[in-house]
């Protein structure tokens, strides 16, 4: 009862990260959208949690940018998405045997 309880808990904090990660990927891409914004302590801390992403992504797949319009943002969002459902889906499944 109370692994299955701990692994239900351990599924909703893991989704819900990935809810606010997903949130910050799209604050990024509203961001690149308005231009030249002053830089402050907000979209200075929103760079530095999705830079090493999108400099991953980029390294691996260039073609993302198409016409001088980058799509990373939804291929993320879109993988996210996935991860959080199959691993979100696992676990509880997994919690579900659990006497």
């Amino acid at each position: 009862m109370i692994p299955a309880n701990i692994l239900r808990a351990l599924a909703q904090v893991f989704h819900t990260l990935i809810r606010l990660y997903t949130l910050v990927i799209i604050a990024r891409a509203v961001i690149s959208w308005l231009g030249n914004i002053p830089p402050n302590p907000l979209v200075m801390i929103i760079f530095r949690l999705t830079d090493p992403l999108f400099r991953f992504i980029h390294r691996r797949m260039p073609f993302l940018i198409v016409g001088g319009i980058d799509i990373t943002p939804m291929i993320i969002v879109f993988a996210l998405y996935l991860l959080d459902n199959l691993v979100t889906g696992l676990i509880l499944d997994f919690a579900g045997t659990l006497p």
